[in-house]
């Protein structure tokens, strides 16, 4: 998922999206581990998007501070 797709979503959506993400990250993770996993690639894409929608989600929380600040 590029994260143009991720910054339009809403907070709400974003929120599912990394819960979505993370779980997708750990049951990649455990079929590694347990050896059933063929496509290896997948772990590392997963990891990336999750990684994409975590940073989305801290610069919309920067943001806010900043906001609040001012």
């Amino acid at each position: 998922m590029k994260a143009s797709e991720l910054r339009d979503l809403d907070d709400s959506e974003l929120t599912k999206r990394v819960a979505e993400l993370g779980k997708e990250v750990f049951g990649l993770r455990f079929s590694n581990a347990t050896g059933e996993l063929d496509d290896t690639a997948g772990l590392g894409r997963a990891r990336r998007d999750l990684a994409r929608a975590l940073t989305i989600t801290r610069e919309r929380e920067l943001a806010a501070a900043r906001a609040q600040d001012n």
